[in-house]
């Protein structure tokens, strides 16, 4: 999770929402993802979907099935979509996303018996203050008049 940290940092020196998004497998980081969505004016350019799409070019398989991401996010329905689609095993993220968050909080897209593919999803809570952080000093930045 420090490393998915460390990533949403980053995003914010491109102007974007700091998340970030890491896919370990066998204990080992074998992608890394941040928003990229203002840096390439593509809105589907989210953590989540930059690591999925590192993680099987560099897998050379469409399935992620023995691989765990840790987001500093709760995913939105999209990227929890992209993450069953994978058919990623486990999804931790830091902060819940009360707002547009696609797993416990809004959209709820794996609580559907017609769901395919349904990861176990934890919570880290210990970091979930480090990145409501982060999100709180991007957007209060955005907010500031001339910015």
């Amino acid at each position: 999770m420090k490393q998915a940290l460390i990533l949403a940092k980053h995003a914010t020196t491109h102007d974007d929402v700091p998340i970030g998004a890491v896919i370990v497998r066998d204990g080992k980081i074998i992608a890394r993802g941040e928003n990229q969505v203002q840096q390439k004016m593509n809105p589907t350019l989210h953590a989540e979907i930059v690591a999925i799409n590192r993680a099987c070019k560099k897998m050379g398989h469409k399935f992620l099935d023995d691989c765990d991401i840790y987001v500093s996010l709760e995913p939105c329905a999209m990227c929890a979509t992209a993450i069953s689609f994978a058919r990623i095993r486990n999804v931790y993220f830091a902060a819940p996303d009360i707002k547009g968050g696609g797993i416990t909080s809004n959209a709820r897209i794996y609580e559907t018996d017609k769901h395919l593919w349904k990861p176990t999803v934890t919570q880290i809570p210990e970091y979930a203050e480090e990145s409501a952080q982060l999100l709180r000093d991007f957007f209060a930045k955005r907010r500031k008049p001339n910015n």
